[in-house]
C-alpha cells in the first residue's frame, strides 16, 4: 500500500559552454507564476555576467528551459 504521493517541480535551465557542451541548472520549487519571459531574462543575465564556469568553461548561450514536474509514490516495506 502506498505510505503517501510527493509531488516536486523543478526550473531546469540548459546552457552551452564555449567547449560545446550543454550544461544544466536546476531549481527546485520555482514560484508557478513565474513566465517565459522572466526564465529567459534570468539565463541571459547568467550568460552575461559569466556567473557560472562549470569545469572550466563559459556559459555561452541559453539553450532551453522547462519545469519538470515529478511524483514519487513511497512505499513502507517495512
Amino acid at each position: 500500500m502506498a505510505d503517501g504521493v510527493k509531488n516536486a517541480k523543478k526550473l531546469v535551465m540548459v546552457f552551452a559552454t564555449n567547449g560545446d557542451k550543454n550544461v544544466s541548472l536546476s531549481v527546485d520549487n520555482p514560484k508557478s507564476s513565474l513566465n517565459e519571459t522572466q526564465i529567459k531574462s534570468a539565463m541571459e543575465t547568467i550568460v552575461a555576467q559569466n556567473i557560472f564556469a562549470p569545469n572550466g568553461e563559459d556559459l555561452v548561450r541559453c539553450v532551453e528551459a522547462k519545469i519538470v514536474t515529478t511524483n514519487t509514490n513511497e512505499y513502507d516495506l517495512a
